[in-house]
């Protein structure tokens, strides 16, 4: 009999493979991306259905095969469900995890990305944190953790926005979701956010392009 392997986690994506089963890609702290199919999780009544969906987070008790994993089943911790309550929130949630997918690796340490991730999802259901500025810090925060950033700015700014860009890059990610910005602080931290990504990300992502068409 196979053993299984707990490994902690949230799905960045389901897709529908076959009939009944789901094919997942999870972001694992102790195996960074991985993919697993959910067998039956389609199936009225199943177990799985619950937790093989984007967003959740929590143990997941998996068989491991020689491509792919199998789930067995999983203790979640949050299914972040208060997000589907709000569509623009929704969406800055599957950018993140859509950008996650991006940078992250098989078989590389994933902790600080699925922190990341975690933090960013509280992050946006709080409504003192505008969703915008989220968007800003985790992008930054992602591509520090990736190594593409640079310590400064790369342009000059404002003595608050420098500051915002060294604290983002920085401080602990517990502590990461602590600040907001005056407009033009926040424009100034947007620009230079920007211009980091044209240097360092080579594509586009398709949950960005709703996003964006939505908040226009």
């Amino acid at each position: 009999m196979r053993e299984t392997v707990s490994l902690t986690g949230m799905v960045l994506k389901a897709t529908p493979s076959g009939e009944s089963d789901r094919r997942l890609v999870i972001l694992t702290k102790e195996r960074g991306k991985i993919t697993a199919f959910a067998r039956g999780a389609k199936r009225p009544g199943s177990q799985l259905m619950a937790v093989s969906r984007p967003f959740v987070f929590g143990q997941f008790r998996l068989y491991e095969g020689r491509e792919a994993y199998s789930l067995h089943g999983a203790e979640i911790s949050n299914y972040f469900t208060e997000l589907a309550e709000d569509v623009e929130a929704a969406c800055y949630g599957s950018y993140f995890l859509e950008f996650a997918d991006y940078y992250c690796r098989e078989n590389v340490d994933g902790r600080e990305m699925l922190l990341l991730l975690y933090q960013s999802m509280r992050a946006l259901l709080k409504p003192a944190l505008p969703d915008h500025l989220v968007k800003l810090v985790f992008e930054l925060r992602a591509m520090a953790a990736n190594g593409e950033y640079t310590e400064d700015p790369p342009r000059p700014v404002s003595e608050s926005a420098v500051y915002a860009w060294q604290y983002t890059i920085s401080a602990p990610l517990e502590s990461l979701y602590t600040f907001v910005l005056k407009p033009e602080v926040e424009r100034e931290f947007r620009v230079c956010v920007e211009i980091n990504k044209k240097k360092f990300v080579d594509r586009t992502f398709h949950s960005l392009e709703i996003l964006e068409l939505m908040i226009r």
